[in-house]
């Protein structure tokens, strides 16, 4: 909890085309902890979606991760909680919040921003997901009243189905990432959840997604009631803050590249995309014996690997991670200027989500794609996509030198010794006998 603070000490003047989080009625704590992560004015889908939300307006929100727009509805629902406090515990498991995210990841970067502007209050997050330990998701739920939940839908289900949660008391839903749960089959049991939270005209709904395809606007009539839209163009986070540059190489040519870019470069945070997990782990293993520390990132990873990983990766103990789309969506990483394409996509809005890894929210960062053979068919379809026209060039022969694999230490094995006494050998405490 905080002591003795007010919004007084955060000072922000006021700057024309610009929206301060001052400009908003926000409690003092919630203030407290935007002052701490250093925002000063709020992103196009906060400035243009807070009034609403704030008011208790359901929203339908274009935008993708990196755009702020996980903080804006962060920002609208612990000022609802902070504004309304139950007067009594709750005795069952029973969240006045409920956030449903397609990934794990993301459901765990949603859990880290949630408790990261929470912290100076007392609201109880929790987070649910599949490939963890159900029995201690499980514990967590029993530990007083629950404010949020942020959950994957399998796993929510799970609980609901074993009566260890109840919906009913849920007066915000948020869907982010709607997109992604039709496209992994998520929506029957999105459905399913949400038939068991009070009808829509008892609750706020908010749903995001990076495209509002005509099943995306379809299921957003269904779940919300009345809602204001806000469309932030994903081409603009392509365009405005990610420096593009794509090399024509040959398919023989692309480690070499690779490598040199992340050697002669020093570079100390490196996401690397391929588009399918046997090229991940390849791609991984090369660049193992060529001494770069790295690892992988893949939809067949255990899920305690796959936090550890990213931990590592945040920490600095592994330099380069090599991931497949599904994988790296949701991935937010501050500091990671360098996101580089070994494979294109074959989708054009699959390049957009990989390049977003960097440059998020106002930062700049660089994308760097091979086009090999093959790949250079793609690129006119991803130029315009982001309606620009993507400038190719051929590397220096300097940063195509093959690089050699570093000597692994050779060992040298010494025999084990047998349990066996030898021949003729006195046992130890042998005693002849009488």
């Amino acid at each position: 909890m905080q002591e003795n603070w007010d919004a007084s000490r955060f000072k922000v003047p006021p700057d024309d085309g610009s929206v301060r989080f001052h400009d908003f009625d926000l409690p003092d704590a919630l203030m407290h902890a935007i002052f701490d992560l250093g925002f000063q004015y709020c992103t196009p889908v906060q400035a243009e979606i807070l009034p609403s939300t704030l008011a208790g307006k359901d929203a339908t929100g274009r935008a993708q991760t990196g755009t702020g727009k996980t903080a804006a509805f962060l920002i609208t629902i612990i000022t609802r909680l902070l504004a309304n406090p139950l007067q009594k515990k709750r005795t069952e498991a029973s969240p006045r919040v409920l956030i449903l995210a397609p990934t794990r990841e993301l459901v765990m970067q949603i859990s880290e921003e949630a408790q990261e502007l929470s912290k100076y209050t007392s609201l109880n997050i929790v987070s649910v997901f599949g490939g963890m330990d159900y029995v201690k998701q499980r514990n967590k739920l029993s530990r007083g009243s629950i404010d949020m939940i942020v959950a994957t839908p399998g796993r929510l289900l799970d609980f609901k189905r074993r009566r260890d949660l109840t919906l009913k008391d849920v007066e915000i839903l948020i869907i982010d990432e709607a997109d992604r749960m039709l496209d992994m089959g998520f929506i029957p049991d999105v459905r399913s959840i949400i038939y068991s939270t009070p009808q829509k005209d008892k609750r706020q709904t908010l749903l995001f997604s990076a495209t509002l395809s005509e099943n995306i606007v379809r299921l957003a009539s269904q779940w919300t009631r009345n809602p204001v839209t806000v469309e932030i163009e994903p081409e603009k986070i392509a365009v405005e803050t990610v420096e593009q540059i794509v090399y024509i190489v040959t398919t023989d040519e692309k480690f070499s590249l690779l490598f040199n870019i992340i050697d002669k470069q020093d570079l100390e945070r490196v996401l690397v995309f391929c588009n399918r997990r046997d090229e991940v782990r390849r791609l991984s293993e090369k660049l193992s014996r060529h001494g770069i520390r790295c690892s992988t990132l893949s939809g067949d990873v255990p899920q305690k690997k796959r936090v550890r990983r990213l931990e590592d990766f945040k920490s600095k103990k592994i330099r380069v991670l090599v991931a497949t789309d599904v994988a790296g969506r949701g991935i937010h990483i501050e500091g990671m200027d360098h996101v580089i394409n070994y494979t294109l996509p074959r989708d054009p809005e699959d390049y957009v989500h990989r390049i977003g890894r960097t440059g998020r929210a106002g930062e700049t960062g660089t994308s760097i794609s091979f086009a090999d053979e093959e790949d250079a068919f793609y690129l006119p379809a991803i130029e315009e996509f982001i309606d620009r026209e993507l400038r190719c060039t051929r590397p220096e022969d300097s940063w195509l030198i093959r690089p050699k694999p570093v000597a692994q230490k050779k060992y040298k094995r010494t025999p084990q010794r047998s349990s066996k006494p030898r021949p003729g050998a006195r046992r130890k405490n042998f005693r002849p006998k009488q």
